[in-house]
């Protein structure tokens, strides 16, 4: 089985789960509309716990969705713009089947 599963569709599988949760995917959008955020605007713009902000933050960055800079005493989240065309170009080819 193993064999029969590439490399793309295991990236596009940790893509998908990292965009597995509504959260996410009101971050990705916000970020996607602005060149980048600080955790703390994200924190009152977002009703949740600021620790679990920085889970959903950690998934998309384990992900490599997105890249954090710290500036302190913030950090500084963007996409990373390479794996976010990677992680479309992987969707719009898989969604063509």
């Amino acid at each position: 089985m193993q064999d029969q599963i590439t490399e793309e569709q295991k990236r596009l599988a940790r893509y998908a789960k990292a965009m597995g949760h509504p959260v996410r995917m009101y971050i990705l959008e916000l970020l996607v509309s602005q060149s980048c955020c600080y955790s703390g605007d994200l924190s009152e713009i977002l009703p949740i716990a600021k620790s679990t902000l920085s889970q959903h933050l950690k998934e998309l960055k384990d992900a490599g969705l997105i890249q954090g800079t710290i500036e302190r005493p913030k950090i500084k989240y963007c996409l990373n713009q390479d794996n976010w065309e990677q992680a479309r170009e992987l969707f719009r080819n898989f969604l063509r089947l």
